[in-house]
């Protein structure tokens, strides 16, 4: 899952995205409104943590922007802003959760996951598919109750490609997913990581759509 943070404080800023990081997201940090504004303008982020007293424009503002032009993705505002009317006003804005610094980054992962299985319509913590088994928080993989060891980045492309089953994704879209801004990558890097993960999956799990992309089918294969 590809994040934006937006965060003036280069403290916390730093430590949250290299804590994301290290669980498994790719995280863009921005330190203004109108950078925030800019990014979100690609629609390559999957969620956005939004601190409200920003430089140049305001994280409320921000928000706001996004719903009237229809732009659903997720919200988290993250600030220490802890008055009462602070939060009402973040959720009447459009927010979909509000969390107070100090936070422990545990709490904030486990929210950003929560939201993401709102987003997809899913309650359930694990995503299943035939006799495979994901679980995000734990970073787990299981085939047939059987642990599969998967390095972050196939964890991270069986996650993208799990959450649209039946969806043919590109490699310019899996590479959103996998890697934020300033990271090198190879011209092959998903098609090596593709490999290696199919190798650990049962057969047709994943498939190539030669010329387009992947994707895993909306039908569970039969063997």
């Amino acid at each position: 899952m590809r994040l934006l943070l937006a965060e003036d404080d280069a403290m916390i800023g730093e430590s949250v995205q290299r804590g994301l990081r290290q669980d498994g997201f790719a995280v863009d940090w921005v330190r203004d409104g109108r950078e925030a504004e800019l990014a979100l303008a690609e629609r390559v982020h999957d969620l956005v943590l939004l601190d409200l007293g920003l430089p140049r424009k305001e994280g409320l503002d921000v928000l706001r922007a996004m719903r009237r032009r229809g732009d659903n993705r997720p919200v988290l505002i993250v600030t220490a802003r802890d008055a009462l009317a602070d939060r009402v006003a973040g959720l009447d804005a459009g927010a979909d959760d509000y969390v107070l610094k100090p936070f422990e980054l545990s709490e904030l992962a486990a929210r950003i996951r929560a939201l993401s299985r709102r987003q997809a319509g899913r309650a359930a913590p694990i995503v299943s598919y035939g006799s495979i088994e994901l679980d995000p928080a734990a970073h787990e993989v299981r085939v047939r109750g059987e642990s599969v060891t998967l390095s972050a980045r196939e964890f991270a492309l069986l996650e993208a490609l799990l959450a649209r089953p039946g969806a043919v994704l590109s490699r310019a879209q899996l590479e959103e997913k996998l890697y934020g801004w300033n990271e090198e990558v190879d011209s092959n890097a998903v098609e090596v990581h593709l490999h290696a993960l199919r190798r650990k999956l049962p057969p047709d799990t994943i498939r190539n759509v030669r010329g387009v992309g992947w994707t895993i089918a909306r039908e569970v294969p039969s063997r």
